[in-house]
């Protein structure tokens, strides 16, 4: 058998709550970091319990001076109470600017800006900075809550809301990646707030649309830390044709198999399926763990959103990677699984269902973004069965909605109907969640005759053997 069936899962997921559960929160709180080799890439190790972001390397620390532009790195600030954003950004724009010339403004802090820069007008500075943050993925934490202010004079203090507030503004991740992107009108960015908006006067709707995408960043950076199928990783895995089925001796006579057979044959198929969807588990925990407000509920909802909605998390995130033409789904590792025998495993109907779903989710060409915040959306259904704080759960899924159209709004303003055909995934994804539920019953039913692995188990309530407890 081609796909090993030695997929470790060490530990239960109330093993990782408890891990998790020792950490503080408030001794790691928000700090950013980031690590540069001998060539000056950079490169993160997150220890993500608790929402911690850290980074480390084997050559070296470099610190938030490093990324101080050369222009100001002498500049000191001292903050000066009651003194609003708009006063400072006027006074560091004079500072700056030259009676003979028409001062622009950058929108994230204030300084001259030397043109078009990511779809809006900013300086070298924040322009640069927004570059390396994106192609290097570099993560970032702030020590005051995602509040600080950001102007040319401090813009260096704290890069997490200097980043949070060059996303806001309306910077692209895409134009980074893929080149220019055309102008848009700030009438075009405030349509993407809600219309309960149009009565919140200039500050207030800034200061809503910084905190959504405080909530964007946040789960942005949790999806590309936990996932292994992102639209950069998968570039790099190496596909394999693999099989869930058995090496067997063929036959040189026809024989007959007994059902009994057949289905050892099945359970044997589902087996070598959890070993390749086991090691999703953990990141699906260590991203839901990262979601904004997820870590204040009891852990028996966090629990039970997991345990519910890991199916639907799962297919969502690998949904760029069916292959409908040619029949395969691959794996993280780059083992390729035809269609036929995922229908062993579940139903020709199933299968077909699940591959319809996926190549439509492909179609919209979210990027990874949008995905992730897709997936927490899903994560934080509030009518799970169980479920004790149903309307704590709600709030936190509003708020995952409003973020995912405002990310839609601003990198697909020509979709005007995206957001609407992306919405309308969930009850279908919910649909598939269910009837996959339904097929688990029959395995459920079998567990003493397979031995899976822990978490898969406890992933889906199926009883363990004594010695995996």
């Amino acid at each position: 058998m081609e796909v090993s069936e030695s997929a470790e899962a060490s530990s239960s997921l109330s093993d990782v709550y408890a891990r998790r559960s020792r950490l503080t929160s408030t001794h790691y709180l928000n700090q950013s970091t980031d690590v540069v080799d001998s060539q000056g890439s950079t490169t993160n190790s997150m220890d993500f319990g608790a929402g911690v972001m850290a980074a480390s390397s084997s050559t070296g620390f470099r610190g938030e001076r490093d990324l101080i532009d050369s222009s100001h790195s002498e500049e000191m600030f001292t903050p000066v109470k009651h003194i609003k954003e708009e006063n400072v950004i006027q006074a560091a724009a004079a500072d700056s600017n030259s009676p003979k010339q028409t001062f622009v403004p950058c929108k994230v802090c204030g300084d001259k800006a030397s043109g078009f820069h990511y779809g809006v007008t900013s300086c070298e500075g924040c322009k640069g900075f927004f570059r390396r943050s994106i192609q290097k993925q570099i993560e970032y934490r702030c020590l005051r809550d995602g509040k600080c202010m950001v102007i040319r004079l401090n813009r260096n203090r704290c890069q997490y809301c200097r980043f949070k507030k060059c996303l806001a503004v309306g910077m692209s991740r895409d134009s980074v990646r893929y080149g220019r992107v055309p102008k848009r009108s700030k009438s075009q960015d405030d349509q993407c707030v809600t219309s309960t908006d149009q009565n919140l006067d200039q500050t207030d709707l800034e200061n809503k649309q910084l905190a959504i995408y405080d909530i964007i960043l946040s789960v942005s950076q949790a999806h590309h830390a936990n996932c292994t199928v992102t639209e950069d990783k998968v570039k790099h895995i190496q596909k394999k044709q693999s099989t869930l089925m058995q090496q067997i001796p063929i036959p040189t006579t026809p024989v007959q198999f007994t059902d009994e057979e057949l289905e050892a044959q099945k359970l044997s198929m589902w087996l070598c399926l959890a070993s390749l969807i086991t090691p999703t588990i953990n990141s699906v925990v260590e991203f839901g763990k990262r979601i904004p407000g997820f870590s204040d509920l009891s852990q028996d909802d966090q629990l039970i959103l997991i345990k519910g909605s890991f199916f639907e998390v799962w297919l969502t995130r690998m949904a760029r990677m069916f292959n409908k033409h040619e029949g395969f789904l691959t794996f993280e590792e780059g083992n390729m699984i035809q269609r036929e025998e995922l229908s062993v495993v579940f139903s020709p109907e199933f299968v077909s269902c699940m591959f319809d779903l996926a190549i439509s989710f492909n179609q919209l060409n979210l990027n990874d973004t949008e995905i992730g915040l897709f997936a927490a959306i899903v994560l934080a259904t509030p009518d799970r069965r169980g479920l004790g704080d149903m309307k704590s759960v709600e709030k936190i899924q509003d708020k995952l909605i409003e973020a995912l159209k405002l990310q839609i709004c601003r990198n697909h303003s020509t979709e005007e109907n995206l957001f609407g055909t992306t919405i309308v995934k969930l009850p279908q994804l919910r649909s598939l969640g269910s009837q996959h539920s339904d097929i688990i019953q029959w395995y459920r039913a079998q567990w003493q005759r397979i031995r899976l692995p822990p978490l898969f188990s406890e992933i889906y309530d199926i009883p363990k053997h004594a010695d995996d407890s």
